[in-house]
């Protein structure tokens, strides 16, 4: 079974959270989770935040906001 502690170590090692991690996250979350767990959550939380890791869910909309934009300049 994945922890979310298991899920935030390998975001935090790679810099990187997927979207299918990010779900299986918010899923774990409201389950019952230990102390360990909740401060996990919040290392990768302040990871994030702090630009250190990135979502890839955050890029995505970002290459979908830029790819936008530069459509309609480009008419």
């Amino acid at each position: 079974m994945v922890l979310i502690r298991d899920l935030a170590q390998q975001a935090l090692a790679l810099g990187y959270l997927t979207i299918e991690a990010e779900n299986q996250l918010r899923r774990m979350l409201t389950t019952k989770y230990d102390l360990e767990d909740l401060n996990a959550f919040m290392a990768l939380q302040l990871a994030a935040m702090s630009g250190k890791v990135k979502q890839e869910s955050r890029e995505l909309k970002k290459f979908e906001i830029f790819g936008e934009t530069a459509s309609e300049t480009s008419c």
